[in-house]
């Protein structure tokens, strides 16, 4: 397998150990085939880094941590990957670590084992639990800063927070579903991914808020852990529809908005607004098609460079406070989506 990398390189990108990367690379008897794509795949990223990367300055090594469905993950990975080749003078490389759902236990796992490898920085989207909380607090005490990512960790050894007011978008979801059912009755649906991330419930709280003062007359059902996922949520919508015939529209936190708007078709049942966050490929072929009314959308570009200066800035001066840095939010419709990346 041609390469221009060390080992340790590639092992580190890859998350294995050297000797299993040097069993792949010299093709040796006794690996799996996973074991064997991921190590391409870790050549393959750092090859593509590479490409982008200034000759000069101090490369630093960053680990981004999320539990976040793959449509999420993937706008995700794009932004860091371009903000990564246009970030001067420092020079970052990126391993990524997503999952659809990890279990708390896992995602501390993860942490430690990131920590024990050594890195210079990571970047964390986490349910806000205690045990990633410690697991941030042990990272922070051998000076590796962590930065949380759209949610974040208020109470934990946290650097600094890459992402939008989440409380203010909940509070414009509001103002835009309150508009169009002011002279309608009606009840909205309020999907979380999970009732664990500190964003999604500053979301709900923002938007419950501006419905109970300004809006009455509007009723709210929540549903919750679907983790983004199109069955979970899709299941979990049809039911709330069958419980509720008063439900016309959507407020979507949490994600699966296709499986959102398979049930209320299923149902025979019109949805009055929709309003949804991040213009992920979904998003933006719901939105194109007017299936959904409006998307509040932050540049994941700006909360990447946020990030990357957020770890610059821990590691040049240790000591000095890291600035908050808030992305601001945008009201999407089918006439104003910017082009993709």
């Amino acid at each position: 397998m041609a390469h221009l990398f060390l080992v340790k390189d590639i092992a580190f990108q890859a998350g294995l150990s050297t000797a299993t990367v040097d069993r792949v690379l010299n093709g040796r008897p006794g690996v799996r085939q996973q074991t064997e794509m991921r190590v391409k795949a870790a050549i393959a990223e750092l090859e593509k880094q590479q490409a982008g990367a200034v000759a000069s300055g101090r490369m630093l090594a960053i680990d981004i941590v999320m539990e976040t469905p793959q449509r999420f993950s993937d706008a995700v990975r794009a932004a860091f990957e371009a903000e990564m080749a246009a970030f001067l003078p420092g020079v970052f490389r990126c391993r990524f670590h997503f999952a659809e759902v990890m279990k708390p236990a896992e995602m501390v796992q993860l942490l430690d084992r990131i920590r024990l490898r050594g890195t210079d920085g990571i970047v964390l989207k986490a349910p806000d639990v205690v045990e990633v909380a410690a697991a941030v607090a042990r990272a922070d005490s051998i000076g590796i800063p962590v930065v949380t990512l759209v949610t974040d960790l208020p109470n934990s050894a946290r650097v600094a927070y890459a992402g939008a007011d989440n409380r203010a978008a909940g509070e414009t979801a509001a103002y835009l579903i309150g508009e169009t059912l002011a002279s309608h009755s009606g009840k909205v649906l309020v999907t979380l991914s999970s009732g664990r991330f500190r964003g999604e419930e500053e979301r709900e709280i923002g938007f419950r808020r501006i419905i109970r003062g300004h809006y009455p007359d509007i009723g709210i059902t929540e549903i919750s852990d679907g983790h983004g996922s199109d069955a979970a949520t899709g299941t979990l919508a049809a039911a709330a529809l069958a419980a509720d015939p008063v439900i016309n529209a959507v407020y979507s936190i949490g994600g699966g908005n296709r499986a959102v708007l398979a049930a209320f078709e299923a149902a025979g049942r019109q949805v009055r607004v929709f309003v949804a966050h991040d213009l992920d490929a979904d998003n933006r072929a719901l939105l194109a098609a007017r299936r959904i009314g409006f998307v509040l959308h932050h540049d994941l570009r700006t909360d990447a460079r946020s990030a990357f200066r957020a770890i610059v800035g821990r590691v040049t001066s240790p000591g000095r406070a890291v600035p908050a840095s808030l992305s601001s939010v945008e009201i999407v419709t089918p006439y104003n989506m910017p082009a993709g990346d």
